[in-house]
C-alpha cells in the first residue's frame, strides 16, 4: 500500500452512523478524488454534447473513457505518438478507462477464448483480439490514472453455470492482467491505478467466491462490482451490491459500474459504494428528460410548453439561470442539438452535486437521517405538473396484430393463427413440446454440439413465435460447456413474434431476455450462443449466409407460404448445403417428402407429433446421420404409388415423369431399385 499522500492511496475520512456509506479521498497523478463521486462518461474521449470549457466549469476530478472504443478508433498508435489522453484531450484531471468487457459482451458475433476476445466493429472493417495484456498495454498508451482489468461481462439472469464459467475466465484474466500491469514500462501517467471487477451474476454463493478469488490474488488498488444493470431487478442489484461491498477490503475503493439514477447512487453509496458512473445523464437529456429538485421532469409534455419558471429554481447551470422551460421544450420538440446540450450540462451537474451533497452529510454525521428523506425526494417525477393517476388496471393487449391472432386452447395453451387462411400453427399439440421433439431432441449434431465436440450453425426458417429457436436455448442452457452455436431465424412478418412476445402470460417461453433482446436490436448473444434474425424472403436472403448444420424448416404452413415448400425451392437450398447437415420440419405430406427427394436430400421418417404419426427429416449425405434416423424405404415408395397429391405444387403433368424417375432412382432406395422400378411401372404393391 502507498504512504499517506502518495499515488494510489485511498483513505476512508468518515463512515456514516447506521449505515455502511462512507467519505473518502483516493490520490492519483491527476489530482486527488474525494469520495463518494460520479465520473460523467467521455466514451470516446468527450462526454457527449459538452466542450472541455463546460466539463472544467462542471468540474469533476475525474471522467471515464473506454478501451473497447479509443482502441478501434483512433487506435493506439495515435496515443503513443500524442503522449496519452490527456494531452490529446487537453483535460488535466484524472481519467478512469473501461477495459471493454461489457462493449464486447454487447457485440453480436464475438467469439469468447481463453486467450482473449475476438471481435469486429461496425467503426472499422478489421477483426480485434482483445487480451488482458493488450487492454493493458492499450490503457497504458491511454495513460489513464485508475485502468480496469479485462473481464467477461454476461447477463445478470444468466444461469449459474454460465456465471460461473464466466466469473472464472474473469479470475484468469484478472491475473493476466495485473502481471501486465507490473511488466510494462510506464506510459504518460507514471503510477497509474490497476482496479480488479467482481462477478458472479445474481448469485451471492459466487460473488462471495469472486471476492475471495480477487482479493486472494493480492496487488489491486481497488475493486469494481461488475455484470449489473444488464437485466436484474433493482433489488437483487441492491442485495448484490450490499454483499460485495461487505466482502472487499475496507481499505480500497469500490467502484459500482454503470449505475444508474441518481437514487441508484443513493441506494448504492447507503450500501457502502464509492465511485460510479453512467451514461443516463446524458442520454436521458436526449430525449428532454431531466433531473431536478422538483422531480424527474419530461420536457417533452406540453405542459412545459408555455411555463416561464426555470428548470430547477435550486440550480445556477445555463439552462436554469437563462432559458424558461418554455424554450427548452421547444428545443426538444423541435430536437434541436442545444436542448440536448444543455439538459445534459444540468442532467451531470445535478449528479455532480448530489454527489457533494451526500459526501458533506457523510462527513458531518447526518447521512442516514437525510438518506431517508432523499431516496423520497428522488422518486418523485415532476412535484409541480405531476403526472395523472395510472389506470388501476393495465389495458387489454391487442389480441391481433397484422396477419395474425392469439388462439387459446382447452389444454391451456395458446399459439398463433393466420387470419386470412384460418390456419392455426399448433392447434392440438402444445409448441413447447413439439419444439422440443421434433427438433431438438432428433439431432445428431445438436447432441454433439452439447457435448463440446462440434460448433454448429442453426437456422431457424419461419421464426413465428419463437419456440423451435427457445426449445434450442433452453438445451443449451442446459449445457452451458456447449461448442459455439450461431443461430439464424428467418422471417419475412415479424408479426406474430411481436404479439406473442406481448402476450407473455400465454407464451411463457419468451419470458427469457433473449427474445426481447433479439425483438429490440435484431441479436442477442450470450457465451458460446449467436442469435441473429433475418427478416425478408427467405428465398434470397438464405443466400448470403453461412451453411447451416442444422434447420429448423418450419414456415407456416404449405397454404400460406407456398414458394417455401416446392421442388424448385428445396433444389436451391440443397444446393448452399455443401457438408453433412440435418433438416427438421412438422409435416409428413407426401408431396413434399418427394420434393425433397427430388431436390437430392436422402428423406427419413420423424417423430410423432401431436395428431401427426410422423414428421419429417431430410439430410445431406452422412453415414452416421443415416444410421441414426430411419430412412423412408420401399414401402414408402409403395404407398407414395397410391397417392393422389404425391407431386409438389410446382410441378406440372408434363414433368410429373422426371421427377418419378428422380425418386425412384435415388440412391437411398439402391437397396430396393428392382422394387422401386416396379412401383414406378405401377406393378407392385407393398404393404
Amino acid at each position: 500500500m502507498a504512504e499517506p499522500g502518495q499515488t494510489g492511496t485511498f483513505t476512508v475520512e468518515a463512515t456514516a452512523p447506521d449505515t455502511r456509506a462512507r467519505a473518502g479521498t483516493l490520490v492519483t497523478e491527476h489530482g486527488d478524488i474525494p469520495t463518494p463521486i460520479f465520473m460523467p462518461v467521455g466514451t470516446r474521449g468527450a462526454v457527449r454534447t459538452q466542450t472541455l470549457a463546460q466539463i472544467n466549469e462542471l468540474a469533476p476530478p475525474i471522467v471515464l473513457a473506454n478501451t473497447y472504443h479509443l482502441m478501434v478508433r483512433p487506435g493506439r498508435e495515435l496515443f503513443e505518438r500524442v503522449g496519452g489522453l490527456h494531452a490529446w484531450i487537453k483535460w488535466s484531471g484524472a481519467v478512469l478507462t473501461d477495459s471493454g468487457g461489457f462493449q464486447i459482451f454487447s457485440l453480436a458475433g464475438r467469439e469468447m477464448t481463453e486467450e482473449g476476445a475476438r471481435f469486429r466493429d461496425r467503426a472499422s472493417p478489421a477483426a480485434f483480439l482483445l487480451t488482458p495484456e493488450s487492454s493493458i498495454g492499450m490503457q497504458r498508451a491511454i495513460g489513464s490514472d485508475i485502468m480496469m482489468v479485462l473481464d467477461q461481462c454476461i447477463d445478470s439472469t444468466s444461469s449459474i453455470d454460465h456465471a460461473r464459467a464466466a466469473m472464472e475466465l474473469t479470475h484468469r484474466w484478472a491475473k493476466r492482467s495485473l502481471d501486465a500491469h507490473r511488466s510494462l514500462p510506464p506510459g504518460p501517467t507514471k503510477h497509474q491505478l490497476l482496479f480488479a471487477i467482481v462477478q458472479g451474476a445474481c448469485y451471492p454463493e459466487l460473488r462471495r467466491e469472486s471476492a475471495r478469488a480477487l482479493t486472494d490474488i493480492g496487488g489491486f488498488d481497488g475493486y469494481a462490482i461488475g455484470g449489473l444493470a444488464v437485466g436484474e431487478s433493482k433489488a437483487q442489484r441492491e442485495d448484490t451490491t450490499e454483499l460485495a461491498t461487505e466482502l472487499l477490503p475496507r481499505d480500497r475503493p469500490r467502484y459500482l459500474m454503470g449505475v444508474g439514477t441518481p437514487i441508484d447512487l443513493l441506494e448504492a453509496v447507503h450500501r457502502g459504494v464509492d465511485m460510479f458512473d453512467c451514461i443516463l445523464p446524458t442520454a436521458w437529456a436526449q430525449h428532454g428528460k431531466a433531473f431536478t429538485s422538483h422531480g424527474r421532469l419530461d420536457m417533452r409534455r406540453g405542459v412545459h410548453k408555455s411555463s416561464d419558471a426555470p428548470l430547477d429554481t435550486q440550480c445556477t447551470c445555463v439552462a436554469c439561470t437563462t432559458y424558461e422551460r418554455s424554450f427548452l421544450h421547444h428545443l426538444v420538440k423541435a430536437q434541436e442539438p442545444l436542448g440536448w446540450q444543455l439538459l445534459a450540462n444540468h442532467n451531470l451537474k445535478f449528479y455532480l452535486s448530489l454527489m457533494k451533497e451526500i459526501r458533506g452529510h457523510i462527513v458531518d454525521g447526518t447521512f442516514a437521517s437525510y438518506y431517508a428523506d432523499k431516496r423520497v425526494r428522488l422518486a418523485i417525477d415532476d412535484e409541480d405538473n405531476p403526472p395523472g393517476p395510472k389506470p388501476k388496471s393495465k389495458p387489454v393487449k391487442p389480441s391481433t396484430r397484422g396477419a395474425f391472432s392469439v388462439a387459446t386452447h382447452t389444454d391451456g395453451f395458446a399459439s398463433i393463427r393466420h387470419i386470412a387462411s384460418g390456419e392455426t400453427m399448433h392447434s392440438v399439440n402444445r409448441p413447447d413440446d413439439e419444439a422440443e421433439r421434433v427438433y431438438i431432441q432428433q439431432s445428431a449434431l445438436i447432441a454433439e454440439n452439447a457435448r463440446g465436440s462440434r460448433p454448429l450453425v442453426v437456422w431457424d426458417v419461419g421464426l413465428g413465435a419463437a419456440h423451435n429457436a427457445m426449445a434450442l436455448i433452453r438445451a443449451l442452457e442446459a449445457n452451458p460447456r456447449h461448442a459455439p452455436v450461431e443461430l439464424v431465424s428467418f422471417e419475412n412478418d415479424t408479426d406474430a413474434f411481436q404479439l406473442a412476445l406481448a402476450h407473455q402470460k400465454e407464451f411463457a417461453h419468451l419470458r427469457h431476455p433473449a427474445a426481447h433482446v433479439l425483438a429490440k436490436f435484431g441479436s442477442f448473444t450470450r457465451g458460446p450462443l449467436m442469435w441473429r434474425l433475418v427478416t425478408g424472403d427467405f428465398s434470397r436472403t438464405f443466400l448470403a449466409e453461412k451453411t447451416p448444420d442444422v434447420i429448423f424448416y418450419d414456415p407456416f404452413s404449405a397454404k400460406v407460404d407456398a414458394p417455401l415448400w416446392t421442388l424448385a425451392a428445396f433444389r436451391t437450398l440443397r444446393a448452399k448445403l455443401d457438408r453433412p447437415a440435418e433438416l427438421f420440419t412438422y409435416t409428413a405430406s407426401t408431396a413434399i417428402r418427394s420434393a425433397l427427394l427430388g431436390a437430392g436430400f436422402w428423406v427419413a421418417r420423424g417423430v410423432p407429433s401431436g395428431p401427426k404419426e410422423e414428421t419429417t427429416i431430410a439430410l445431406v449425405p452422412s453415414d452416421p446421420l443415416f444410421k441414426r434416423h430411419a430412412l423412408l424405404d420401399a414401402a414408402w415408395l409403395a404407398r407414395r404409388a397410391r397417392s393422389t397429391a404425391k407431386l409438389p405444387s410446382d410441378v406440372p403433368t408434363e414433368l410429373a415423369a422426371e421427377l418419378e424417375n428422380a425418386i425412384a432412382t435415388h440412391a437411398q432406395f439402391a437397396s430396393d431399385l428392382a422394387i422401386a422400378s416396379e412401383v414406378l411401372d405401377g406393378r407392385a404393391c407393398v404393404s
